[in-house]
C-alpha cells in the first residue's frame, strides 16, 4: 500500500511508511521543505507542532527516502520564490499545479484532487453562485491561484487580499467581506469546525495539489514521485 493510500484511508492519522530500499544520492542529508501551515486540515500548527495532511506526508516520504525533514516556514506567496533562490529544496502547501509555475519550478505526480469554492455566511441570500460575486466584497490570499483567477473570470468582484487563509476567512465571520474564494479542503473544515459559514455547492475549478521542487534537483523529483508512487 502506498504512503498516499495510507494517508487517505487513515482520515489524517498518523502514518508511518515502511517503503525501504529507496536509492537516492543525498539519503541522510535534511530536506529542506518550506510550508506556510495555516490551511487546515493540509497543513496547521496544533499544540505548537505542525500536522495535516501535507506535513504527515512528506514526513512519511523523508523516512521512505532516508531523509529527515527540516521544514521552513513562509507566507504562501513566498513558496515559489523560495525555491528559485534555493532557500529550501521543496515546497508543500497545498500547492495547485498550473502551466505558469511550472516555468520555474518542477512538481511531482498530482497527490491530491481539489479546487477552489465559494464560502459565504449561512442565510446569505445574495450569493448563490459563482456569478452572484459580481459587485461584491470577496477575500482571497495573496499569491494563490485565487486572486488571478477572480480577476481574469469574474472581474467585478472586489477582492480584498490579505496575507493569511485565517484572515480571508474572518472577514466573511465579521462581514468586512461578502465571501472568500479558497481551496476546497480548508473551505469545508473551517465551515464545518467554525459553524455559520456555508461553501456554494458549483465549484470554480478542479485542481490537483503537486509538491513543487527546484528546477536544478530533477533527482530529488524523482526519489519525491517514487516514495508516492
Amino acid at each position: 500500500m502506498t504512503i498516499r493510500r495510507q494517508l487517505l484511508i487513515a482520515g489524517l492519522g498518523t502514518v508511518i511508511a515502511s517503503a525501504a530500499g529507496l536509492a537516492h544520492a543525498q539519503v541522510g542529508t535534511p530536506l529542506k521543505v518550506g510550508t506556510d501551515a495555516t490551511f487546515p486540515p493540509m497543513e496547521f500548527v496544533e499544540s505548537n507542532k505542525r500536522t495535516g495532511f501535507d506535513i504527515e506526508l512528506v514526513e512519511a516520504m523523508g523516512k521512505a527516502m532516508g531523509r529527515p525533514i527540516e521544514w521552513v516556514d513562509i507566507d504562501f506567496k513566498g513558496l515559489i520564490p523560495g525555491l528559485v533562490s534555493r532557500r529550501f529544496d521543496m515546497a508543500v502547501s497545498a500547492i495547485y499545479i498550473t502551466d505558469e509555475r511550472k516555468k520555474v519550478v518542477d512538481f511531482t505526480e498530482p497527490y491530491y484532487a481539489g479546487g477552489l469554492v465559494v464560502m459565504v455566511k449561512d442565510g446569505n441570500g445574495a450569493i448563490a453562485k459563482p456569478a452572484d460575486l459580481a459587485g461584491k466584497k470577496v477575500s482571497v490570499q495573496v499569491g494563490t491561484k485565487s486572486v488571478n483567477f477572480l480577476k481574469e473570470k469574474y472581474p467585478q468582484a472586489q477582492l480584498v487580499e490579505v496575507e493569511k487563509n485565517q484572515e480571508m476567512f474572518n472577514l466573511v465571520d465579521i462581514g468586512r467581506a461578502d465571501a472568500c474564494v479558497t481551496g476546497k479542503p480548508a473551505a469545508y473544515q473551517y465551515a464545518r469546525t467554525k459553524g455559520g459559514l456555508k461553501v456554494l455547492p458549483e465549484q470554480l475549478t478542479t485542481e490537483e495539489y503537486g509538491m513543487a521542487v527546484r528546477k536544478d534537483l530533477p533527482e530529488l523529483t524523482k526519489a519525491a514521485n517514487e516514495a508516492l508512487a
